[in-house]
């Protein structure tokens, strides 16, 4: 890629139009040049367009990992948000397990929940399966956390891993906190019945939880 066209590029990347980000972040995949692997990292870091952000995830996975998945890793520390989610997805979608320690658990619990969904689907994909009954035990701790989507994000999480999940859940389905007893409940539901509705089953979980143990067995 010469220098007018990468200039015209990276001009394009960061438009007013999100058509023509999204022409631009095409375009960067379509002819990989690793030149612009820092652009697009810090273009992630920003762009308010979803559709966007997923091609510029896909342009990045077009690179090579040695050197995209450096400026990604580095990202996990930024004080933006949005640029530590991207880079975690990124990171899932590139599927290097060498990055599965760069997915702290400061990450795992970030208190933004878009980051935190982010870091659980890439811990998932991520990380050896030595390492996934302390993964399912860490995301455990987190039952009841957020609205339906987050609840959701954390179930998948924890089925993704299997049979390790169900030791996982015990405490939660121990809980004091009926929050936790039902998002426990459901989980256990969706892990039994991966087909099962994540809604029926959280309704289901509520009702044993409000009518108590014996209900279990209605």
């Amino acid at each position: 890629m010469n220098h007018a066209t990468d200039t015209h590029l990276l001009d394009a990347l960061g438009a007013g139009n999100s058509s023509r980000r999204l022409a631009a972040a095409l375009a960067a995949g379509t002819r990989p040049d690793p030149a612009l692997a820092g652009a697009l990292v810090d273009r992630c870091a920003v762009e308010p367009d979803f559709f966007v952000r997923d091609m510029l995830t896909w342009a990045l996975t077009r690179l090579p990992a040695e050197v995209t998945v450096p400026r990604l890793v580095a990202e996990l520390g930024s004080g933006r948000a949005q640029a530590r989610s991207q880079a975690l997805h990124t990171l899932s979608k590139i599927g290097d397990r060498t990055t599965w320690q760069a997915i702290t658990r400061a990450l795992l619990h970030d208190p933004d929940d878009e980051v935190a969904r982010s870091a659980w689907r890439a811990a998932v994909v991520l990380a050896p399966p030595g390492d996934h009954p302390e993964l399912a035990a860490d995301l455990a701790h987190q039952l009841g956390r957020g609205d339906r989507d987050v609840q959701l994000s954390l179930s998948r999480a924890l089925v993704a891993l299997g049979d390790v999940a169900e030791p996982a859940l015990r405490p939660g389905l121990a809980s004091p906190d009926p929050a936790v007893r039902a998002h426990a409940r459901a989980t256990e539901q969706l892990l039994r019945d991966p087909d099962s509705a994540f809604d029926l089953a959280v309704d289901e979980a509520k009702r044993i939880v409000a009518l108590g143990p014996d209900a279990a067995a209605c």
